[in-house]
C-alpha cells in the first residue's frame, strides 16, 4: 500500500476502514456486541485467531498498537529516543506482547474499548494531519523511523490494522447470519 499513497489516500483508507468496523459493530445486536466468536478455527489460523475472543479483544489490541505508535512519536518528537515496540520485545517475539495486551484488556467493558479506540483513532488522524506528505512518505526522514517511512508506521497502525480486524469482524457476522437460519 505504502508506495501508491500519499496523505490524502491515508486518512480516507484510515477513515474507511475505521468505520467499516463501526457499520459491522452497529449493525449487531447488542447481545452480539459483547458475545465471544462462534467462528470454528483450524490449525492453520495465526495466533491471533485464538487470542481474540470478542470484538472487544480486537478493539483494545487496535487501540493498544495506535497507543504505542502516538506516544513513540511524541516522544522521539520531544528528543526522548524510544523504539517503537515496548522494551524487551522485537518483530521476532511481538506475539508475547500482543498476548500482554490481550490480558491488560480483559476487564475492560466492550462500550470502554470502543470508546478508547474511538479516541486514539482520532488522536492517530490529527497527528498525520502535522505531517506534510513529504514527512510521511520520505525514508530516513526522521533516524528513529529506522529505515522506514514514518507513514508506513501509520498504515500498520491504522488502514492495514483495521484490514486485519475487518477479517475477524466479517467472519464473526456471516456466522451469525449463517447460523441464525
Amino acid at each position: 500500500m505504502e508506495n501508491k499513497i500519499n496523505k490524502k489516500e491515508l486518512i480516507k483508507f484510515t477513515n474507511e476502514n475505521y468505520e467499516k468496523i463501526n457499520n459491522i459493530i452497529n449493525s449487531l445486536s447488542p447481545e452480539e456486541q459483547t458475545a465471544p466468536f462462534n467462528f470454528q478455527l483450524n490449525s492453520n489460523d495465526p495466533a491471533d485467531w485464538y487470542r481474540d475472543k470478542n470484538i472487544r479483544d480486537v478493539l483494545t489490541h487496535l487501540y493498544e498498537w495506535q497507543e504505542m505508535l502516538l506516544n513513540w512519536i511524541f516522544d522521539n518528537q520531544k528528543g526522548q529516543s524510544k523504539s517503537f515496540l515496548p522494551k524487551g520485545y522485537n518483530w521476532q517475539n511481538y506475539g508475547e506482547l500482543n498476548q500482554k495486551i490481550w490480558e491488560k484488556y480483559q476487564n475492560t467493558s466492550f462500550k470502554k474499548a470502543r470508546e478508547l479506540l474511538a479516541e486514539s483513532h482520532q488522536a492517530m488522524i490529527e497527528l498525520i494531519n502535522t505531517f506534510s506528505n513529504q514527512e510521511l512518505f520520505t525514508k530516513n526522514i526522521y533516524p528513529w523511523a529506522e529505515n522506514n517511512t514514518l507513514g508506513s508506521y501509520f498504515i500498520d497502525s491504522g488502514a492495514s490494522h483495521y484490514a486485519w480486524a475487518l477479517k475477524k469482524l466479517k467472519k464473526y457476522q456471516n456466522n451469525l447470519k449463517n447460523n441464525s437460519h
